[in-house]
């Protein structure tokens, strides 16, 4: 990579060093962005002095995939990056920025945080490692020490990221509370319980000691005589930790803080003032070509974020583009696109609630809280949503409903801006060759020669096709049955999955295709057979049904075990007769992780274990 001209025009003018100063896992719930109940001195002050941004948004609402995004400036879900806890290859010719700024000479370090959800080298297939085997292997990509360890001269980049305002924080309570629970102003979708009161206080002492964190940062900056040579970054990894925010495409999981402050031998390299805030709207994704611009070196041309800096008012991006997939052990296929005012989701999964079972989220009191009162018929409409299967589509008017509560595909009054958007995410699915779209069992089983990324792009590959079908699946509308059922038999598996389905989200308005699911049993795709053992459960087959998810949770592939437990937890009473089988499964498990022997990522566990207590 060449050395962009930016730097000739004044040769006097060094590279600057860069540091990026990273909260995981908060929204704005900031001074600076009009919330009176946060305590944030620090980051307030230097937003006073930077260019803030109002519509800064994580691609993603889960740290990993959000992080293959940053450091790669490619979009997870075109990359087949985009469920949580995955390690897939990906093209030789897609490098971290860190291979670019070194070329540039920089020195780049980490103080703590990687976790970029791909397989940053090369391992044998069907090897599970640890996340601290990961988080080992993927520090490579960095220099060792801090921006002090760096030669005379020599510009650095540093990331500090902090982890004190991270979801697992809310696992532990602090002695001193600052925020008083009485005070916490609930989103309308939460019930008013005590632990959930108690969970938002909380939450927000962590802001603020994540805040002195930032102080501390930038007063270590001055001290090294670094704050006049150094751009600073401040932003967010995605969304916050309270339920429905992180793992959720709301704004709550995917809108970020995000402010830049420049030296003024640099602010020319910007293209808002210090001190200003721009309603522009910015995707994490964008942060790689943004790094590399201030360094000087050229945006590789495979990369799809852009220079924030260089999109000049009259050429801003529409739309933000946001995905979701599996999180954790729960599978679930959803996109969205985020306007300046309009938030359109489309939900390729419908009959899977957003309250699917996760055990780590589950650790929150306030969780169980909510669960616990819509089960005693505590919450009221809105906050028994969470727990129902979903719309197809949403769409909320931010500008009046920051917490989307009021779904408007239904309103002829927004009937255009439903079928602008939803054209539009059509054609960004497509756009991407979203490898999203296939089930991970077939995706493990066909890239163990090539990546996600090369096969969507083989000439003979239907991803369009695809797609459409899971469109037509999980519009949930009886009429589709028949073109559903005849792609029951396209020699493409993952048509057939998505036709399956399509079958699935239907259940029982869907048993004129019985004879086809019966045949779709001993399909050659495990993925296959398995939505169609669904899809049959609900019909009165339960007893075939549960003999091909029995027999798929012994599988080789993790992927596919996962997916049938899916199926398993889905269907609920309908799987007591295994009942006893799964126990002993989970107790050969148990001891099995009682030994060390079972990979921190392996989620299959923890699923199965949900399962059995509700049977």
């Amino acid at each position: 990579m060449s050395i962009s001209t930016v730097f000739a025009i004044d040769a006097k003018v060094e590279q600057p060093n860069i540091l990026w100063i990273v909260s995981e896992v908060n929204s704005p719930l900031l001074g600076a962005y009009g919330d009176s109940f946060a305590t944030t001195p620090n980051i307030d002050k230097l937003a006073q002095q930077s260019i803030v941004y109002d519509n800064a948004f994580a691609n993603s609402p889960v740290c990993a995939p959000t992080r293959f995004s940053i450091i790669t400036g490619m979009h997870a879900n075109a990359m087949g990056t985009s469920n949580m806890r995955s390690r897939n290859k990906i093209p030789a010719f897609v490098k971290a920025y860190t291979h670019y700024l070194r070329a540039a000479g920089y020195h780049v370090t980490n103080n703590d945080k990687t976790d970029y959800n791909y397989a940053t080298v090369d391992i044998p297939d069907g090897t599970l490692l640890s996340y601290k085997e990961w988080q080992a292997i993927d520090s490579q990509l960095w220099d060792k020490g801090s921006y002090s360890d760096r030669q005379s001269g020599q510009p650095f980049f540093h990331v500090y990221n902090m982890f004190e305002s991270h979801e697992s924080r809310l696992h532990n309570p602090l002695k001193n509370r600052q925020h008083r629970p009485e005070d916490v102003t609930l989103p309308p979708y939460h019930p008013d319980t005590a632990e959930i009161r108690s969970d938002w206080a909380l939450y927000y002492d962590r802001i603020t000691r994540m805040d002195s964190l930032v102080g501390e940062k930038l007063a270590e900056l001055d001290a090294a005589g670094e704050l006049e040579n150094t751009i600073v970054f401040y932003y967010s990894d995605h969304g916050g930790a309270l339920a429905r925010s992180k793992r959720f495409l709301y704004d709550t999981g995917t809108k970020i803080p995000f402010m830049v402050h420049a030296p003024k031998k640099y602010q020319h390299l910007l293209n808002h003032e210090m001190s200003s805030r721009t309603d522009q709207l910015i995707d994490i994704v964008d942060l790689a070509p943004t790094l590399l611009y201030l360094a000087g070196v050229d945006k590789p041309a495979h990369m799809h974020g852009e220079n924030i800096f260089s999109i000049a008012d009259n050429n801003r991006k529409q739309y933000n583009y946001l995905y979701r997939g599996r999180m954790d052990v729960r599978i679930d296929l959803v996109r969205a696109l985020r306007h300046e005012k309009f938030k359109y989701i489309r939900n390729y999964m419908p009959h899977r609630p957003n309250g699917q079972h996760l055990g780590y989220l589950w650790k929150a009191a306030s969780v169980r809280s909510w669960q616990q009162a819509c089960q005693q018929n505590k919450c009221n409409e809105t906050q028994q949503r969470f727990w129902q299967a979903r719309p197809s589509e949403e769409l909320y008017d931010t500008s009046v409903d920051p917490w989307e509560v009021n779904n408007l595909a239904s309103d002829a009054a927004y009937s255009t801006v439903l079928t602008d958007m939803r054209k539009a995410l059509q054609s960004k699915n497509r756009q991407y060759k979203d490898v999203g779209f296939i089930p991970e069992g077939e995706l493990a089983k066909r890239t163990k020669n090539q990546t996600g990324y090369e096969l969507v792009r083989e000439d003979n590959f239907p991803i369009d096709l695809i797609i459409e079908t899971a469109e037509i699946a999980s519009l949930a509308k009886p009429e589709n049955l028949a073109l559903l059922t005849q792609r029951l038999s396209h020699q493409e598996p993952i048509v057939r999955y998505w036709a399956a389905m399509g079958c699935t989200i239907l259940k029982e308005q869907a048993m004129p295709a019985k004879l086809m699911l019966l045949q779709k049993l001993r399909d050659n795709s495990a993925d296959v057979q398995i939505v169609a053992a669904e899809a049959l459960a609900y019909m009165g087959n339960e007893q075939q049904a549960l003999e091909i998810l029995m027999k798929q949770l012994t599988h080789p592939s993790a992927m596919v075990r996962i997916h049938a437990a899916n199926a398993l937890d889905a269907i609920g009473i309908k799987a007591k007769p295994v009942a006893k089988e799964l126990k002993t499964m989970v107790a050969a498990m148990q001891s099995l992780k009682t030994q060390g022997k079972l990979p921190e990522e392996n989620y299959l566990l923890s699923a199965l274990s949900h399962t059995i207590s509700k049977l």
